[in-house]
């Protein structure tokens, strides 16, 4: 290979490496890029990425901010392109993304996953058995569906952005509709969706015990440059298996797990045998086909509602003051 070959050759490699580290949304400058692309082995001044740059924009759709110094960045009607292309199960993957979990990621990593979703379907579009897939497979809900309520799209950002940046948060909520607004300073945990509502899981400023805030009440929010302040040890799974999301039946005290017996006809058991209500269940055959389900769950509002759901199948339920309250004998 000759010397001009061997120049055109690393100026390809070196204008590529530049290419890749670019995005649709952040500016980055040219000290940056240096810094990325000494990382990975690669000299270069300030002044050759500046005319790369120059070179590279007349021939891929990239703007730059016209700062001092500059910053650079994919136009936002650039097309994503991949190498190697996108398989088609990436392509699934990402169509399964943006219809499942959108709600769930935060607008500005959104915004940026856009044109790959956009990738995504050109994928699809030109292959017919993955695109039957996709029109073949759907996530129904267990319980009634009902249509999300609307979350405000400032304060959603604004809380996604500071769980995203772990910082805390100033807040306007409204407990319920017509109910007064109140002011608060949280710090975000996490966030689940339950249903057709998410919630964020915080503290509050001035407490710590952790509460859980509906996302469609927030009328405002604004991240705060404070960092957020984490209880000791959390962890959202064990918040989740305690049963917290379930709500409580009394929220006077914390959740607390029962050991559940329910008495019930043979021939419904096979419900308990195909999804268990617990890791130690257990099913024991009784007297007049009859079993007993056992099993240690939360004592929450859900799982009252879910007895309530089974009417006069369940003839028995223990202890007593679950079945009070599932039976409403106050």
């Amino acid at each position: 290979m000759s010397a001009q070959e061997k120049e055109t050759s690393n100026s390809l490699y070196r204008q590529w490496q530049i290419l890749s580290r670019l995005s649709t949304g952040k500016w980055m400058g040219t000290r940056e890029i240096q810094e990325i692309l000494q990382r990975e082995g690669i000299d270069i001044s300030l002044r050759t990425i500046q005319r790369d740059l120059n070179q590279i924009s007349q021939r891929f759709p990239i703007e730059s901010n016209k700062t001092v110094p500059q910053g650079w960045r994919w136009r936002s009607d650039a097309p994503i392109q991949s190498l190697p292309h996108m398989t088609s199960s990436q392509a699934v993957t990402f169509m399964m993304v943006e219809e499942h979990l959108k709600h769930l990621l935060p607008p500005s990593l959104l915004e940026e996953m856009n044109p790959w979703f956009d990738l995504a379907r050109r994928s699809l579009s030109t292959q017919n058995n993955v695109r039957q897939w996709i029109n073949r497979v759907r996530i129904v809900p267990a319980n009634q569906p009902l249509i999300p309520p609307v979350v405000d799209r400032a304060a959603q950002q604004a809380i996604y952005e500071g769980l995203l940046q772990d910082k805390q948060l100033e807040c306007v909520y409204q407990k319920r509709p017509q109910a007064e607004e109140s002011v608060y300073t949280l710090n975000p945990l996490a966030l689940v969706q339950k249903g057709a509502t998410i919630y964020l899981i915080c503290t509050r400023y001035d407490k710590t015990d952790i509460q859980t805030f509906a996302l469609h009440r927030f009328k405002s929010a604004k991240v705060l440059d404070s960092r957020a302040l984490h209880p000791v040890n959390f962890d959202i799974d064990a918040y989740i298996d305690s049963g917290a999301l379930g709500f409580r039946v009394d929220y006077n005290k914390p959740t607390d797990n029962v050991a559940l017996k329910l008495t019930i006809p043979e021939c419904e058991s096979h419900y308990f045998e195909e999804s268990q209500l617990s890791r130690d269940q257990v099913i024991t055959p009784l007297e007049h086909n009859l079993v007993q389900i056992s099993a240690t769950v939360p004592f929450t509002s859900q799982l009252t509602w879910w007895l309530r759901s089974f009417g006069n199948k369940i003839q028995k339920i223990e202890p007593e003051e679950v079945e009070r309250v599932v039976r409403q004998l106050d």
